[in-house]
């Protein structure tokens, strides 16, 4: 495991435990409430998180043969949730249910478009305005911030497959 991954791992964790101390804002009402615990999800975030730094190739779909980014999805979802999906990008698009984007959670997906057409590439999100994607064949498996200029000019929307 590289310094990398096992530093992500670690500091999700630590975000994921939370601390008992008050916020020190008020949070925003949103149409999802974050709610107790949900180990679907962290398992979700974790799974997605470990592979970090996989290869990417074009209809992969496992860790020996490398990911694109709908074959991530369905590995997370598989791995970590026992939940089988199946399609592209844009197929999860519609299987899934649009959510607003403050709302999100780790385990939701992030779409944007980065083809020219709609929901053209997907990532999981998991937590602190982060989400790990099948990226490029150069970069493979990666986690980004939904602030990156690239991505942020690109996103199309938060979308939900658990609740």
């Amino acid at each position: 495991m590289t310094i990398r991954r096992r530093w992500l791992l670690g500091g999700l964790a630590l975000a994921l435990a939370g601390c008992s101390s008050a916020p020190t804002r008020p949070r925003q009402a949103s149409r999802r409430p974050a709610g107790p615990y949900n180990s679907v999800r962290n398992d979700l975030a974790l799974v997605a998180l470990s592979l970090l730094d996989s290869p990417y190739a074009w209809g992969g779909r496992g860790p020996a043969t490398g990911f694109d980014c709908s074959g991530l999805v369905a590995h997370v979802y598989r791995e970590g949730g026992g939940i089988r999906v199946q399609g592209s990008a844009a197929d999860l698009g519609r299987q899934s249910q649009p959510i607003d984007r403050d709302a999100l959670l780790p385990g939701d997906l992030v779409f944007f478009n980065t083809l020219g057409k709609r929901h053209s590439h997907v990532g999981v999100y998991v937590g602190d305005g982060r989400f790990v994607h099948a990226s490029n064949p150069r970069t493979g498996v990666r986690i980004d911030l939904l602030s990156n200029r690239y991505y942020a000019q690109r996103f199309e929307g938060a979308h939900s497959l658990l609740d």
